[in-house]
């Protein structure tokens, strides 16, 4: 088969990190796979994809995200593949668009279990029409499926309807092993001393929350822990501002981005994901891969794949989070079979089974 994957671009990111993720390993099943995206910015994935899978095409667009002259430009690019795949909101528009003009196949993967335009009532039409034109629809969880139909409605909801069998649940999937037996950063393994380091890797992005994180610190003693957020994005300034009010910032270490996140993961001693809100967080997989023991908020899009593995905490629960930390730190037993419990956990969502799932689609879509 021949499949375009379609992004927003290559910056740092779940959805951005799956498809780079994808396209080495759905070539090695025999696919011609190259990549469009709409901001051509160069960026630590971009060069990634180019060492990892060189006989990739990838198609730049332009340098922004909801310019309506990629939609000419799309259709123009469609006609020479099988399968087309979106990911994230303005590709997944301006494909179905351009599908009004194309016979090609079309599919998307909805990577959230909420986003602000679901709040817009009058867009709900334009985002039925857009899911309708979709030959098929991969949610990256259960809840984010469960989500997406209630948000629709209608025969989105009935299970008799074409619509409702349109869309299915691949969950995410990571190299697990390329995380476990990764070697710990020594750069940082020296910087903590005898610190527990508590990781956040994630954008510092709106449904983060790497504030409860910042707060909760304020209640660990400060001769024993320090933080450390591998990220970057709108929110780092505020966040960076908050550490320095509560008087924590010297204990707060900003990695900013990093292209070694599985040596930053295993040189960490606790991994918490903080947000109010995911679709199903390659970052939770990636924490749960490192065989330590990982905690997140407990939210849509985390406590389904946390809850009986890790440890969840209420959400923005300062008090709650510095406590979980401490049992952990003064309890070796603890920690280690919470450890353990989580990289069973993240065996069960390893990418070779995402590949062969999203591989499955394609061949039902395109026969």
């Amino acid at each position: 088969m021949r499949i375009l994957q379609v992004i927003t671009s290559l910056d740092m990111g779940g959805a951005e990190t799956l498809v780079v993720n994808l396209i080495p390993r759905l070539q090695a099943l025999g696919n011609t796979v190259d990549l469009c995206i709409f901001n051509g910015k160069e960026t630590p994935l971009t060069h990634r994809l180019k060492k990892e899978s060189p006989q990739t095409k990838i198609y730049a667009l332009g340098h922004g995200v909801y310019n309506p002259l990629y939609i000419f430009k799309l259709v123009k690019i469609m006609k020479n593949y099988d399968i087309i795949h979106t990911h994230n909101s303005s590709p997944q528009l301006f494909v179905a668009i351009a599908s009004l003009f194309s016979r090609t196949n079309i599919v998307s993967t909805e990577h959230n279990t909420s986003n602000r335009k679901r709040n817009w009532k009058w867009y709900r039409p334009i985002e039925s029409w857009m899911y309708g034109r979709y030959n098929h629809v991969i949610c990256i969880s259960k809840i984010a499926e469960e989500k997406l139909r209630e948000y629709m409605g209608g025969e989105w909801l009935v299970e008799s309807s074409n619509r409702y069998n349109s869309i299915t649940t691949i969950n995410n999937g990571i190299d697990v092993n390329a995380i476990s037996e990764a070697e710990p950063c020594k750069e940082l393994l020296n910087l903590k001393e005898s610190h527990k380091s508590i990781l956040m890797v994630a954008g510092f992005r709106k449904q983060k929350n790497q504030d409860t994180i910042i707060r909760a610190l304020t209640l660990l003693d400060k001769e024993k822990y320090e933080v450390w957020f591998a990220g970057i994005g709108e929110r780092m300034e505020e966040v960076k501002q908050l550490a320095l009010s509560l008087g924590v910032s010297e204990r707060v270490r900003f990695l900013g981005l990093r292209t070694d996140i599985p040596n930053v993961l295993r040189a960490a001693d606790v991994i918490v994901m903080s947000s109010h809100w995911e679709g199903l967080s390659l970052s939770n997989v990636e924490g749960m891969s490192a065989h330590k023991p990982f905690i997140a908020s407990d939210v849509n899009g985390l406590k389904e794949v946390t809850k009986g593995y890790g440890i969840l905490f209420p959400h923005e629960d300062a008090k709650a989070l510095a406590e979980e930390i401490n049992r952990l730190a003064s309890d070796e037993a603890h920690y280690n079979e919470i450890a353990e419990r989580c990289y069973n956990r993240a065996l069960e969502f390893d990418i070779s089974k995402t590949v062969n799932g999203y591989n499955s689609v394609y061949e039902t879509v395109v026969s």
